[in-house]
């Protein structure tokens, strides 16, 4: 496992993750994300991501009891929370980038995970009714008060995440770290396009999702939707119309027999190309078995197989490289 510097800041994380969206809370069982948990702390991950919206605060719950049976080390792991959509209320104060928001909900998410600090916090999406000002100001506090070292956001825009930046320079406060956007071989121009000044000015350090675009990059929806997958779930109908269409299945097969031919899973060579980029700080998995795991686990040890004229043929499949700027 190696470890990247998030950003522009000390902070090392391990170039793989384990996240808990969608899973932990709800489609396993405690058990299971426990084992989860320890295979990737043994495997040398040291950042497990969470939020107050994942199974409306079970997911937090579930990973704090974890954390507090196992005993590891407070200094040998990073966990984190995400603030914005509550944790199933719906009134206006339980949610938001608002200051009465941002405060309790870091709180409680210091109670389900049973810590007394979140190493990350992000802003999971922007609020158009705070200002700017307020919500950079709470989480410069939240990091004075010692309850999180770093705050970030999820899913804004570079225009953005600059005027955080802005705001925070001019009233001396401290400024987002970090941005967890998807990316993955059919979402890229946020990340490759839309941040590439970020990187250079500010140094934004990046902790991505989605690196298997809902499993349709693992090559399992290739012949069609197997009983038990995901999108055999209504519930991600939406994501399913999105994401299965017949060009994108045309070109999991092709990277498919790609990465036949290099002795990896296609999952493990849509993880690894994910981690190829510079500026990806670390990639969050997420597994709903233990053999899941297991399997994407390794890329870091298959890091070598990505060769330039490797690259060269992935993109040729893609044929998606988002058009950059002429100026």
């Amino acid at each position: 496992m190696e470890y990247n510097r998030l950003g522009r800041s000390g902070l090392k994380v391990s170039q793989l993750s384990l996240g808990s969206w969608v899973t932990f809370g709800s489609q396993i069982e405690n058990n299971l994300a426990g084992r989860l948990m320890d295979m990737a702390y043994e495997q040398g991950v040291n950042f497990f991501d969470n939020a107050e919206i994942y199974a409306h605060g079970r997911s937090e719950v579930v990973m704090g009891e974890v954390l507090k049976s196992r005993g590891w080390p407070r200094d040998s792991y990073l966990v984190s929370s995400k603030v914005f959509f509550g944790d199933g209320g719906h009134l206006p104060t339980q949610k938001g980038l608002n200051r009465k928001h941002l405060t309790e909900a870091c709180e409680a998410a210091l109670r389900r995970l049973q810590v007394d600090y979140l190493d990350l916090y992000f802003c999971h999406r922007p609020d158009k009714e705070t200002p700017i000002e307020e919500t950079v100001q709470t989480m410069h506090n939240l990091i004075c008060q010692g309850k999180i070292l770093y705050w970030g956001t999820s899913e804004w825009s570079a225009q953005e995440i600059m005027e955080a930046h802005m705001v925070a320079k001019q009233y001396h406060l401290i400024g987002p770290t970090m941005e967890q956007p998807q990316y993955n071989m059919f979402h890229r121009r946020k990340v490759e396009v839309d941040f590439d000044q970020i990187y250079q000015t500010v140094g934004l350090g990046t902790t991505i999702w989605s690196p298997l675009a809902s499993g349709v990059l693992t090559g399992k929806y290739n012949h069609g939707v197997p009983e038990g997958a995901r999108f055999a779930n209504e519930q991600y109908e939406q994501v399913k119309k999105r994401q299965l269409t017949e060009e994108n299945i045309s070109k999991v097969k092709e990277l498919s027999a790609l990465a036949h031919d290099l002795g990896m899973s296609t999952a493990q060579l849509a993880i690894a190309w994910c981690d190829h980029n510079p500026n990806v700080s670390t990639v969050i998995l997420g597994a709903s078995k233990a053999t899941q795991l297991e399997e994407t686990l390794q890329v870091v040890n298959m890091t070598d197989k990505l060769t330039d004229e490797v690259m060269a043929r992935i993109e040729t499949i893609l044929n998606n490289a988002p058009p950059r700027p002429s100026f």
